[in-house]
């Protein structure tokens, strides 16, 4: 046996008034897309009808009431009950031709809306030569419905009874601010107690009404205003381009209107999550709003449309490279981070980036475009921290070397063989700069063989390998280089401290024995101090002294600190402040 489901009219009316909608002000968008509808749809069969639309607050109506007529196409009374009367049912239906694209809403839900500020709802329409109807709504799910006589006027009168706690949405003020925000583009005239809130559209101004809009209506200056358009969304506008950093990370929002009302201040969507540097101010008439209108439904045209805008702002990155590159610079110095971004996988932004944005190198700051073009190979460190140590070093023997280390960097430079199989790209490895380093005189390596012994003993416990060369710059005393394998090796060993046995054993199939892949301490004999030090003769005095340029090395490469690395700063600074107070208080 089947059964029909109980509907608790009320139930549904506080669902869709008071959860569909993320706040109240929508009530008087609702009422405005419903008139706008009525009034496009009188066009279509009378083309020179009156096209108005026009708001009584309590200040006119005197008895607290909201009032909104509109010289639409009204409604008969059959479409009353079919349309006012049926929880569920959409009045943009075929039969007023309203479920075409012209029309913006659905009456029978939008007017639910106004339930949120509303205990009665009363609506008086005539259509065509049909009686005028009365039709009565009350918060409870209950409705009245009479005709009377023919009056002179066509179209459609809403009127609004304020439940006790929402008698401020109704005032003066407000009415006409919700009313300028939501319909102050629309193609005629709306009123709001006599007074004319709709403006002149910003669709096809002029570059200075443009920026004039965004600085009245967005509250910044753009640094760039570029001109969108995609067809098949009957979608035209702007993008703004910020003049300050965006937070990359943090979701877009769109000023974004249908059909000329204003449907989100902050629609997510419209662009590609990397062009977080601009925000848009569009109006379409393809577009799908959500059911509460207050977002774009995220579909196959929308889909579409954010590709599509999407390219339009790389063209314009395209472009002004080639006919302003200064103030690309400029650009590039406040959205460098989305700019990299897109050039992760685009090859235009790549060659963009490759051709104009200024990289840090120890040579100075230049475009990777001329790095290459004159030292050839293209050889980064991958951490900031590795370019600071090394940078020095590499300079002085003669290595010119990129800090990959800010954000896509490495990546960006990873990818430029995509764009030419020509192009060498190279990362330096620490032990690659010790194959530049001088090695000592035999007689000289000889004589030290004492000091490195002693020094070795000093830091075995830390698995340090103390070496000595000679290199540049001469104030460096001493350099700490871990190459990629070592570093490897070193996190293998602590992975395997963690992982239960089974893994433990898989991953000891990849341990090298650690004299293989020891981080190595490389002490400069062109450094006076390093002399000294080799010239002591003293084995305490030489282990503290190697442990202090251990330390030094490894604060100066940014290097963590182990706790046992820590321990041996405090000893050795302590022993040698030791030898250098001698003595007792007595």
């Amino acid at each position: 046996m089947s059964h029909t489901f109980q509907v608790d009219l009320r139930g549904i009316v506080d669902l869709l008034s008071h959860h569909l909608y993320g706040s109240p002000r929508v009530y008087i968008r609702e009422l405005m897309q419903n008139a706008v509808d009525a009034i496009t749809a009188r066009h279509e069969v009378e083309p020179g009808a009156p096209a108005s639309i026009w708001f009584e607050t309590p200040q006119v109506t005197g008895d607290g009431t909201l009032r909104v007529h509109d010289t639409g196409v009204g409604l008969t009374e059959a479409q009353v009950h079919e349309l006012l009367a049926t929880i569920g049912r959409s009045g943009k239906r075929d039969e007023l031709g309203f479920s075409r694209a012209e029309f913006l809403g659905q009456f029978g839900i939008g007017l639910l809306s106004c339930f949120m500020v509303a205990d009665e709802i009363r609506v008086q329409t005539r259509n065509g030569d049909h009686p005028t109807v009365y039709w009565t709504g009350f918060a409870d799910g209950k409705y009245e419905v009479k005709t009377g006589e023919t009056r002179a006027e066509r179209g459609t009168t809403v009127t609004l009874v304020p439940r006790r706690d929402a008698t401020d949405w109704l005032q003066p003020a407000r009415v006409t601010d919700l009313a300028r925000l939501f319909g102050s583009l629309l193609p005629f005239g709306v009123r709001v107690d006599g007074e004319l809130i709709t403006e002149k559209s910003w669709l096809g101004g002029t570059r200075p009404e443009l920026m004039a809009f965004a600085e009245q209506t967005l509250g910044f200056t753009p640094f760039d205003v570029i001109e969108l358009r995609v067809p098949e969304a009957g979608l035209t506008g702007v993008a703004y381009v910020l003049p300050i950093p965006a937070n990359p990370a943090a979701r877009s929002g769109h000023r974004v209107y249908l059909k000329r009302m204003l449907l989100a201040e902050g629609a997510e969507g419209l662009l590609p999550e990397w062009a977080f540097f601009a925000r848009c101010v569009v109006d379409a008439t393809g577009l799908r709003p959500t059911a509460s209108r207050e977002a774009l439904y995220d579909d196959s045209l929308l889909e579409s449309v954010r590709e599509q805008l999407g390219d339009q702002l790389r063209g314009w990155l395209v472009s002004l490279a080639k006919r302003d590159p200064h103030r690309l610079h400029h650009f590039l110095d406040i959205h460098n981070l989305g700019v990299k971004t897109l050039a992760l996988h685009d090859d235009e932004m790549l060659r963009l980036v490759d051709e104009w944005w200024p990289l840090e190198t120890n040579m100075g700051r230049m475009p990777m475009k001329d790095f290459r073009e004159r030292f050839g190979v293209v050889r980064y460190c991958a951490t900031i921290d590795e370019f600071r140590q090394l940078a020095a070093v590499a300079a002085a023997a003669d290595l010119a070397v990129i800090n990959g280390g800010y954000i896509h960097d490495a990546d960006l430079i990873e990818r430029l063989p995509a764009l030419d199989a020509s192009i060498l790209v190279d990362r330096l490895d620490p032990s690659d700069l010790t194959t530049r380093f001088d090695t000592l005189d035999p007689a000289t390596e000889l004589a030290l063989r004492p000091f490195l012994a002693t020094a070795q003993r000093s830091l075995d416990r830390l698995g340090c390998e103390v070496v000595m060369r000679s290199f540049d710059p001469i104030g460096l005393p001493a350099l700490f280089l871990v190459d990629r394998e070592a570093t490897f090796q070193r996190q293998l060993r602590e992975t395997r401290e963690v992982v239960d046995d089974a893994w433990a054993g898989i991953l000891a199939a990849f341990e090298k024995a650690e004299a293989d892949s020891r981080p190595q301490l490389v002490l400069n004999h062109r450094n006076p101090l390093v002399r000294r030090v080799a010239a002591l003769g003293h084995d305490q005095l030489i282990g503290l002294a190697v442990e202090s340029l251990y330390g030094q090395a490894l604060l100066l490469g940014h290097h963590p600190l182990r706790p046992a690395d820590s321990a041996l700063l405090n000893r050795s600074f302590l022993g040698l402040l030791e030898h250098a107070v001698p003595g007792e208080i007595s």
